[in-house]
């Protein structure tokens, strides 16, 4: 195995891991399953979701609709 194919699945491995927090996190705050993985796997403010479902009360699919 060369080094860019080790680098590669370190890459892959830590994005899993991030992945599977971020999942934790928004179904802990309320998100449903299908829009907690959206979330997870996207780009969108983990802080700002958790914060629009749990402190301001917005509705998980109306949060995922402003975030995605």
């Amino acid at each position: 195995m060369d080094q860019l194919t080790l680098l590669d699945n370190r890459d892959q491995d830590e994005r899993g891991k991030v992945e599977s927090w971020r999942l934790h996190v928004l179904m802990e705050a309320g998100y449903p399953l299908p829009l907690a993985e959206r979330l997870a796997q996207s780009g969108a403010d983990l802080h700002l979701a958790v914060d629009l479902v749990g402190r301001r009360g917005c509705a998980p699919d109306v949060a995922a609709e402003i975030l995605l």
